[in-house]
């Protein structure tokens, strides 16, 4: 998984600090920082919108999909309760 995101932006920290709240290891891509990344992500998705989760070559938008598929998949892999 890779998420593109930036960490000024209020929708990426909620999402990024659910990761922390995890324990996940997911590469980030910061979009601000890295121009390519950016483009990357319009490839992507037709669109520069964050955060953006990539799961096996396939985007999910919007921050609060990404954290319920994130503890969906924590709770499948045996650490949720």
């Amino acid at each position: 998984m890779i998420l593109y995101a930036y960490p000024e932006c209020p929708f990426c920290a909620m999402v990024l600090h659910e990761i922390e709240d995890l324990g996940l290891k997911i590469e980030m891509r910061n979009t601000r920082v890295n121009a390519g990344y950016s483009k990357e992500l319009r490839g992507l998705t037709g669109r520069t919108q964050v955060p953006c989760l990539v799961i096996d070559g396939k985007p999910l938008l919007e921050s609060a999909d990404i954290i319920d598929y994130l503890r969906s998949k924590n709770q499948d892999n045996g650490s949720g309760s």
